[in-house]
Parts: structure tokens; sequence; C-alpha cells
């Protein structure tokens, strides 16, 4: 359907998810949500209403690498858009520091003009350069030591909202405060950090970049890091395309950590068929649902955060969970109250699936975007 006039008052009747429950009723919007009302529902039925998916680790979409530059983001933003989200952080990978400063600039470009059909960037995720250069995973092999000079360079080109720091590259802390003092949200990934050392950073509120992926694992004698972040971690990113970690891993995690939110860490192939496409200076290649190097290592993933919204159903999370964990947490780990909930006066960002959890519809600052047929 084509984008139609924002400032025109519209409304949605349904079954709506709202911060109080699931209600059946009228939403009216216009770039916010101008009204709502209705009755509590116990059980809802299709067409469902829920906020808008935001995502905060993506790399690409639709084909599209965003360490290419704008162009490129812009088709990433879009391809997920048709997807169900509605906002997403721009995600870097591990590169000479002047390709992250021109990846940068294409960022701030993209948030002062925002073109049509796309999910809002509002800002960087900063994965890279400073971890650690052993537990690399799928990154291009430039990392560096932690250097909050060349954080503070990076920062004054585009807003860094989220940033992955391994702690043993900032062994002073230097670097992590400076991105605290900035208002980064700092996550611990890509690290071989000691348990204890990361126990404390995440008593200190900072995060965790990807569970499970690119750290110690736990064992019951040498908890690891995956140990430290599930017994003291506030919040943390997981990868829910059930490749990256398994069910049973996901549903311990979520009784650990709170304010445990999904992402999709997706690279140029998700939303886009199989074949061979570019990870920063990667060649990756989507096949059977995943993205992997030539060696087999996983490389982003192939997911869409409608698909990782009916993955998290499929392995026994409700939908409203499901989506609060797509949507109000992610929304709230970037202190953001406008976004992720359907309430007066919120964004009007949301998404309507059919019976199948499939986008029929995404509504991004109160335009209409066609969903991606499955």
């Amino acid at each position: 359907m084509a984008a139609e006039d924002a400032a025109d008052p519209t409304e949605f009747r349904g079954t709506i998810l709202t911060p109080q429950g699931w209600i059946a009723g009228r939403l009216r919007y216009g770039e916010t949500i101008t009204g709502l009302d209705g009755s509590p529902i116990g059980t809802p039925t299709p067409p469902f209403l829920v906020p808008g998916f935001v995502d905060l680790h993506v790399h690409g979409g639709g084909g599209a690498d965003m360490m290419a530059g704008e162009a490129e983001l812009r088709a990433a933003a879009r391809a997920h858009a048709r997807h169900g989200t509605t906002a997403l952080l721009a995600t870097t990978v591990t590169a000479p520091v002047e390709e992250i400063a021109a990846v940068l600039d294409a960022i701030a470009i993209v948030m002062e003009r925002p073109g049509a059909g796309e999910a809002a960037v509002l800002g960087a995720h900063l994965e890279g350069p400073f971890i650690n250069p052993h537990k690399l995973g799928a990154q291009p092999p430039h990392a560096i030591p932690g250097d909050p000079a060349i954080f503070a360079a990076l920062a004054e080109r585009a807003p860094i909202r989220v940033a992955t720091v391994a702690p043993e590259v900032d062994p002073d802390g230097a670097l992590i405060d400076a991105m605290t003092a900035a208002g980064v949200a700092v996550q611990i990934g890509h690290s071989l950090c000691d348990h204890a050392r990361a126990a404390a950073l995440f008593r200190a509120r900072l995060g965790v970049t990807h569970l499970y992926n690119a750290m110690t694992p736990l064992a019951h004698r040498a908890p690891g890091l995956v140990g430290a972040a599930l017994a003291h971690a506030e919040t943390a990113e997981i990868i829910a395309d059930l490749i990256h970690v398994a069910p049973d891993a996901i549903l311990a995690a979520r009784r650990a950590i709170p304010g445990l939110y999904g992402v999709t860490d997706a690279s140029a192939g998700a939303g886009a068929p199989d074949g061979t496409y570019r990870l920063g200076r990667h060649e990756v290649v989507k096949a059977e649902g995943a993205m992997r190097l030539a060696d087999g290592t996983l490389a982003g993933s192939a997911l869409t955060m409608d698909q990782a919204l009916r993955n998290l159903v499929a392995i026994g999370l409700s939908l409203d969970e499901a989506a609060r964990r797509l949507s109000a947490l992610p929304a709230e780990r970037l202190g953001d109250a406008a976004r992720g909930r359907i309430a007066a006066g919120a964004r009007a960002d949301f998404v309507l699936l059919d019976g199948d959890l499939s986008v029929l519809e995404t509504v991004i600052g109160g335009r209409r975007v066609a969903g991606e047929p499955t």
C-alpha cells in the first residue's frame, strides 16, 4: 500500500497490544497516536496490532550492507521496515577507523533526511573496533586497543547510542568511562574478559552484545562471561534466529536477565534470496537460513524481526511477551519513551499482523508500508 500523509488522522480497529494488555477497540493516529479506546480482551484474535519492532543490532538486509554507505543503508532500512521494524541502530563492523568514520557520516545523513518507507535510523551501534582480536567471530581483523580519543572523534560524526567493547582491551577503563559519560549504552561482547571483571561491570549496569556468542561460555566451575551475565546483567541482547542460540538457552537467559531483548544481527542476506553478499570486507553466503563465512563461521544472521517474533512464540513465549522483547525493552534500553509501545502520545509506530504473525502493514510515524510476503 502506498504511503499516506501522516498529517491526516487515520484509525485502526481490531485487537491492540497496549502496555496494560490486549484491548479490542480503536486506535487513531497521525504522526503520533492521538486516541486509543477499547475493552480488555483475554484471548486476542487476529489481526493483531503490536508496537513497531526496535532492532538495536543490524548490519544490513535486503541485499544491502550498511558499511557500503548511504544508499545501501537506506535500502536495508526499507527492507527491514517491510518486516515490521520501525526503528533501528545501524551497526558497524570492525574496520579501519577511517571506514567506520565514513559509515557514521552516512548514518548522520540518513538521520537528518529520512526517506519514505525506511525504518527510522536512531543512530549507530558501534560494534568494534574496540574488541578482542582473538574473539572476532565474523568481524574483520581490524580490532584495536581501547582509545577514548578515537571514540570521541567518531562520536562527533553521528550519535553512537550503543557500543560493544571487550573490557580487556580497555584495561584502565578509560574508554568505557568516556562512553558512559557520553550517554552511550555500553555492552560487553567479542570478549575473553575474566569472570570477576565482567561481573563487576554488569553490576555497574553494562549490557551484553549477542549473549552466548563470541564470549567465554558457562561451565559450573568456570562461569566465564556468560555465567557473569546470567548472574548479574540487568539487560542483554540475544539473536533470536534459533541458530545462534538454542531455544532452551534463550529460555534460560529469559529467566535470568530481566531486560533480555531480541535483535537480528542481520547482515545483507536478511530478507533476500540465498546467495553471496558482503559484510564489511568479508564475503558471506546465505544458505539454509543462515549467513556464513567460507569456513562456516556464522556471519551475522538472515533474521528479520517478524521471524524473530514467530520464533519466540514457537519456543513458548506469549505473543504479548515476545512483542515486548522486540519493541518495549529495546526502546527502554535507549531511554526512548516515545517508541516501543502503543499509547496515546507515543509515536505512531506499529505493525499489523495476521493470524500467522506475518506482517500485513508497518506504520512508521503514521506512514504506512506494505508488509513483505512470507
